[in-house]
């Protein structure tokens, strides 16, 4: 027991009240509030143990903010504020991080981190020979390249002494080509012939990635267009020699050296021009000058000295890819370098098959392939993708290890690919929740008002914080009316290069009223799997290029109610979805005046079941005055009436309608305050298409 005295003065000394102005004594309440509040900052002084540095961890592809904390063993807030330091925003526990960003922030408190190594089994092309000189020589891959309808396939035509232009629709080529032409000195040429049309810009891009020679095709009486200066720069990135044709140089009144200095300003510097580029005048249609343009290209192979060995396991390059009816995945091959034989297992991308056989551009079945040798291969399991490696592996149990590692790989980039999305998504619901915290916290801060007599009424609660799922529900509403609408698309090709094309072309479509939104794409006829895809989004349409569908499938088509569009030229089916998408769009209404009448007195008649009417004599000073359009009175420059005319007459006539100079009674439906000098207008309502934006 501790006892304490106070003096005697104190004790007598009576309580007053404190003076205005002096400091309130703390009642006890405050006193344990105020050694709550040291006790927190102190608990929140105190320093937390670091982890040991040297420690390492092993980070997953993806971890949450809160995983890592913990996984770090650390606090959650100091590791947000360590976020914050290095200027990374994702600033919340249940924000997703990379394992590449968690890696980062594992290194600034000293933690070594370990990211698992893909170690698993995968195929890659054997590196080439320092000396190429030992191997026997190849023919030259050589592409044909230019702006659509400059004469490249008829180049290839007249070379092959065959008929291409003539199978092709509309005289355009669509996919890659790849045909071997013989020579007159006994020397094989392989070419590969390219699209022109401005949808196929990838294709041009694989062209030239995967040839030696590029012959670059300009027509004498166009000069350079925007394919032909895209073909340029396709051809300058690949570092690929460049032969230049100029064709249609029948044609009277012509002039190449105008094309020769034309292409100076792009980098091509002919022969002619001081450079060291071979440029050729020739006719495509008529022969004149392909023999010295092969000439040329003969040439330019002897100075490469193309090379490749034939005794390694097969590399090649797809070049198009399609289905085939009664030979299920067919690919059109370049092979680069080793051999291809039937009963090969070939991986390309994440497709696989063992060779069942092999044909020619002729269609001629063929036992093996070398190098710059273009086959279709027969055997398939997937469709491959245009453009993709093919390589040789030694069994099938190896192809179908890799292709399952290589499909996990993609799975895990589009995963990485979805995290900024999931984020964006986080961002969207914590501000949701922090707006709606700062609501309930001023309307909370309103009623304690209310209660305390600050405020006079009682505050309205925010429709906000009235209930969950309306709130939801009018977000939703109100989402949904701001986006723009879109017409679901599934796109069905011959071959993955085409297919890949227009999905391209489509996107490039303008997009701000409304645009084109793909569902699915796929090489092959259509298939009723489509029709169910398509039929899952309203008013879906399915895009067949260069494929049909059967009886049965146009018939679950019909009964779905969806759409079967075919076609066989890029540049028709653009158009053609230009018109489906603005037919989708609501037409503008426009109000145009017709006629323009002023009121110059008011009549009142009395009609059936003695009810009352205002009658309106007007005379039409422009335009015409029509019964069957809408009318608007305008008073000193207000509106005010727009519908319809109950009456429109002439003396005591119907009448249609009245010209300018005559005069009439007019009287409207739910409408008769009419007054002298009342203006009245006859309006027409025209609807406008709109426009793609």
């Amino acid at each position: 027991v501790v006892i304490t005295t106070r003096p005697k003065e104190e004790i007598a000394q009576p309580r007053t009240k404190p003076e205005a102005g002096a400091p309130k004594r703390a009642g006890r309440g405050v006193v344990v509030q105020k050694h709550k509040e040291e006790d927190d900052r102190k608990r929140r002084r105190r320093k937390f143990k670091l982890p040991k540095k040297g420690k390492e961890v092993t980070l997953p592809l993806t971890i949450t903010v809160d995983g890592l904390a913990k996984l770090l063993d650390v606090p959650n807030d100091h590791l947000m504020r360590k976020m914050a330091n290095i200027g990374m925003d994702k600033l919340a526990s249940d924000y997703l991080l990379s394992n590449e960003e968690a890696a980062d922030l594992a290194l600034e408190y000293g933690v070594v981190p370990i990211i698992p190594e893909d170690k698993g089994p995968e195929l890659y092309p054997r590196a080439a020979p320092e000396d190429m000189s030992m191997h026997p020589t190849r023919p030259p891959v050589v592409t044909i390249m230019g702006h659509v309808d400059h004469g490249k396939t008829t180049l290839l035509d007249t070379l092959r002494s065959s008929s291409i232009t003539a199978t092709e629709a509309g005289g355009i080529t669509q996919h890659i080509g790849a045909f071997s032409v013989q020579m007159k000195d006994g020397q094989n040429i392989t070419f590969l012939d390219t699209p022109g049309h401005a949808a196929f810009s990838a294709m041009r891009a694989r062209g030239a990635n995967a040839t030696d020679i590029v012959v670059l095709v300009v027509a004498a009486d166009d000069g350079v267009m925007p394919q032909t200066k895209e073909a340029i720069q396709h051809a300058l990135d690949a570092d690929v020699p460049i032969i230049v044709a100029i064709n249609k140089c029948d044609k009277p009144g012509v002039d190449p050296s105008l094309i020769k200095e034309e292409l100076l300003q792009y980098g091509i510097q002919t022969e002619d021009m001081g450079g060291d580029i071979q440029a050729t005048e020739i006719s495509a249609l008529k022969g004149d000058g392909v023999g010295e343009l092969a000439e040329s290209i003969s040439t330019l192979a002897e100075v490469l000295d193309l090379r490749a060995e034939v005794d390694i396991p097969v590399h090649a390059t797809v070049i198009e890819s399609q289905i085939e009816k009664g030979r299920g995945g067919v690919a059109s091959v370049l092979v680069k370098r080793g051999t291809l034989k039937i009963g090969d297992v070939v991986v390309a991308g994440t497709a696989w098959c063992k060779v069942r056989g092999m044909s020619d551009d002729r269609g001629k079945a063929v036992e093996s392939a070398g190098p710059a040798t273009a086959v279709k291969v027969m055997g398939w399991k997937e469709v491959p993708q245009a453009g993709d490696m093919a390589l040789q592996a030694a069994s099938e149990a190896q192809a179908k290890d890799v292709v399952s590692h290589r499909v996990e790989k993609r799975k895990n980039k589009a995963q990485l690919a979805s995290v900024e999305a999931m984020n964006e998504k986080r961002r969207e619901v914590h501000s949701r929740e922090d707006g709606q915290r700062a609501e309930e916290k001023a309307y909370q801060k309103s009623v304690w008002e209310f209660h305390q007599g600050i405020r006079a009424s009682y505050p309205e609660k925010p429709s906000r914080l009235a209930g969950e799922r309306g709130a939801g529900a009018e977000q939703t509403a109100g989402t949904s009316g701001s986006e723009t609408p879109v017409v679901p698309i599934v796109i069905k090709g011959d071959v993955s290069g085409t297919v890949e094309a227009v999905t391209a072309a489509l996107k490039q479509l303008p997009s701000k009223k409304i645009r084109a939104s793909v569902l699915s794409t796929g090489v092959g006829p259509v298939a009723e799997s489509d029709v169910a895809m398509a039929g899952s989004s309203e008013q879906g349409v399915i895009i067949a290029f260069n494929v049909k569908a059967d009886k049965k499938t146009q018939g679950a088509a019909k009964r779905a109610g969806v759409q079967i569009m075919s076609f066989r030229i890029i540049y028709k089916l653009l158009e053609e979805v230009e018109k489906l998408l603005l037919a989708r769009l609501p037409p503008l209404v426009v109000e145009e005046v017709q006629g323009e009448a002023v009121v110059q007195q008011v009549f009142e008649i009395t009609l059936k079941g003695n009810k009352t009417a205002n009658i309106a004599g007007s005379r039409v000073m422009a335009g015409t005055m029509a019964r069957a359009c809408k009318a608007r009175v305008l008073r000193d420059g207000k509106v005010l009436f727009t519908g319809d005319i109950s009456s429109l007459k002439n003396v005591k006539n119907d009448v249609p309608e009245v010209t300018k100079g005559q005069e009439f009674g007019i009287s409207f439906a739910g409408f008769d305050d009419l007054r002298e000098g009342d203006i009245v207008h006859s309006i027409a309502l025209k609807e406008i298409p709109q426009k793609l934006e």
